[in-house]
């Protein structure tokens, strides 16, 4: 079953996405925060991802998130509510903290929501309809099909790790065979490379992809685009109340 953000066309998903970002960005009160979060998390349903799903994708994000909300407060100044260790923290710092995971919270959860369920042939086709250099759109799309590849040749390195008892340990020997199996990667990642191209380049390939495929948007996307717009008049109002 086919999830409602299904009916959009690529284009129209990639510029909410877009312009959502650029919004929220500039968000600075909490009530608008909050809000734009909100907002945000309901759209992922209507993408057919479960809770469960934009709670993994947010867990990889949380190492950077927790980074933020930790150091931002303890390097504004203001009245301290409480210290750490010499150091205090002041309400403007926690506010301030507070507003910079939600503003990245909500473009994330609106990413996850819009632009992570397409293919990347869609989200390159969209790029190229909105005039992105080719090259750029080019490397995308390489990117997102040969990334799976060098990970599936670390997992050979590493079980050839493993059959030769490896075990990572504090010592030269351990940060030595690490390096080892960075440039090993490097080196077949550069190999593959290089066969790659020259195998695209038998195929005429001149630096950039052709489009995907030409489709029109429909009565769908003038009324996400039409909730859109409402949705980001109200933060306005938020904004400046």
């Amino acid at each position: 079953m086919s999830a409602p953000l299904d009916r959009l066309d690529p284009r129209t998903r990639v510029a909410a996405a877009g312009v959502w970002a650029a919004v929220v960005v500039v968000l600075r009160t909490p009530s608008a925060v909050a809000a734009a979060l909100v907002v945000a998390a309901l759209l992922v349903p209507l993408a057919g991802q479960g809770g469960r799903a934009a709670g993994r994708h947010l867990l990889a994000a949380a190492g950077f998130l927790a980074l933020v909300g930790v150091t931002v407060p303890l390097g504004v100044p203001g009245p301290p509510l409480f210290t750490v260790g010499p150091v205090g923290v002041s309400a403007a710092g926690l506010g301030l903290a507070g507003a910079v995971v939600g503003r990245a919270a909500a473009v994330l959860l609106a990413a996850l929501a819009l632009v992570a369920p397409l293919p990347v042939t869609e989200v390159a086709g969209a790029l190229h309809a909105f005039r992105v250099p080719g090259r750029l759109v080019a490397l995308l799309v390489l990117t997102a099909r040969y990334v799976p590849v060098l990970e599936r040749e670390a997992g050979r390195l590493r079980g050839a790790l493993r059959a030769r008892a490896f075990r990572p340990r504090l010592d030269a020997h351990t940060w030595t065979t690490l390096g080892r199996f960075t440039g090993m990667l490097l080196v077949r990642g550069l190999e593959r490379g290089e066969r790659v191209g020259n195998a695209m380049k038998c195929r005429g390939f001149d630096g950039t992809l052709p489009p995907a495929g030409d489709t029109r948007p429909g009565a769908a996307d003038a009324a996400f685009a039409a909730a859109g717009a409402a949705a980001v008049a109200a933060l306005a109002v938020l904004e400046a109340a």
